[in-house]
């Protein structure tokens, strides 16, 4: 199969063909923008970054089971790149495979991915519902409460800090500013 670059059309079309939740689409803006968000502070890819954010989850309505396995088969048939598709799966590490995140890249999407659900549900119970006057620190005294936002894997981020060697209040600001860019597209 020939390796292609993939359009955004594509990527988006392809996370809605298996994806029909609306929770979901949000998720998928929301790690999609931060991921272009810090792409750009750091001076990398933003429209390659902003993919792999952007179809992560690919898999995870229909086969939840085989989630990130699903994924890496899907976006091989589709003739994706070989490094797409490692960084797409590698946020599964330690949960559903064995792909640790080694990129920057990969590192950063593996933070970022349960950290967006925090953000979500502490802008959620705002008077405003919204990110507009969401401040890291009261991102920071929810994650202290473990039964906020109960199924976001704190561990995951704190390993996903680890690997890039900063602290979580850092990547809880990145998250918001990414969010931010989205938030009408993302209700909040």
């Amino acid at each position: 199969m020939q390796i292609h670059k993939p359009t955004y059309e594509e990527a988006l079309s392809l996370f809605k063909e298996f994806n029909k939740n609306e929770s979901l689409l949000k998720h998928a803006y929301s790690v999609e923008a931060v991921m272009r968000y810090v792409a750009r502070k750091a001076g990398e890819d933003e429209e390659k970054w902003g993919f792999i954010g952007l179809v992560h989850d690919l898999d995870y309505e229909l086969f939840p089971e085989e989630h990130c396995k699903k994924t890496k088969e899907i976006l091989e048939e589709r003739g994706w790149p070989p490094e797409y598709i490692r960084a797409a799966i590698s946020h599964g590490w330690g949960m559903y495979n064995d792909e640790e995140p080694q990129s920057y890249m990969e590192k950063v999407l593996y933070a970022v991915d349960e950290l967006t659900g925090l953000v979500s549900a502490a802008a959620l119970i705002r008077p405003s519902k919204s990110l507009a006057d969401l401040e890291v620190k009261s991102v920071m005294k929810k994650w202290k409460e473990k039964s906020f936002a109960a199924g976001v894997n704190r561990q995951v981020i704190e390993k996903g800090a680890s690997m890039l060697e900063v602290k979580i209040k850092e990547l809880v600001a990145d998250v918001i500013a990414g969010m931010r860019e989205v938030a009408d597209k993302i209700g909040l």
